[in-house]
């Protein structure tokens, strides 16, 4: 079994959020791998690792970063390859980490869930490799489904619930 996907963190502090995108995956049964890869720590590995990445069957980048969020940019300067970056709130609210992961310059776009926003990378990821196989388009279609299921049974239970002066 190869990765398709490759989870990439600044450290592994980060692991508690990322964990949300690696049971997403695990869910889909998408086959995944993770790093503690660092922009400023590790720059000549995380060149290799960017570099090398496609050419080892990798087809979507979730890059995680805290603080000097500069990881998933990094990683995208050294790749054709989607990368989505996750602002880990680290500190200023991980508002810092949200505008450097975003602000990219042109060419080298990284697509960027919200801060702490693992999960939605994984579906992200799940989404685009869902463009060429069929099987995940399935999955992802049924995953959808049980999302409106769920908002449509709870709309349902909130007529059960009762006060004075509610009307519906």
């Amino acid at each position: 079994m190869n990765a398709r996907v490759s989870i990439i963190m600044g450290s592994t502090s980060d692991l508690p959020i990322m964990e949300k995108a690696a049971a997403v995956l695990n869910e889909f049964q998408i086959p995944f791998e993770m790093h503690a890869l660092s922009a400023h720590r590790t720059p000549a590995e995380v060149e290799a690792f960017a570099k090398n990445a496609a050419g080892r069957g990798i087809q979507v980048i979730i890059a995680a970063a805290g603080m000097a969020a500069h990881l998933g940019g990094v990683i995208a300067s050294m790749t054709t390859l989607p990368v989505i970056g996750v602002p880990i709130k680290s500190s200023l609210e991980g508002l810092d980490a949200l505008l450097a992961i975003v602000q990219m310059p042109p060419g080298i776009p990284v697509a960027t869930v919200g801060i702490n926003g693992a999960m939605n990378a994984g579906i992200l990821a799940v989404q685009m490799l869902a463009l060429s196989d069929t099987r995940i388009a399935k999955q992802l279609a049924d995953y959808k489904e049980n999302l409106k299921n769920k908002i449509v049974k709870a709309n349902q239970e909130l007529a059960d619930v009762k006060y004075d002066f509610k009307v519906n």
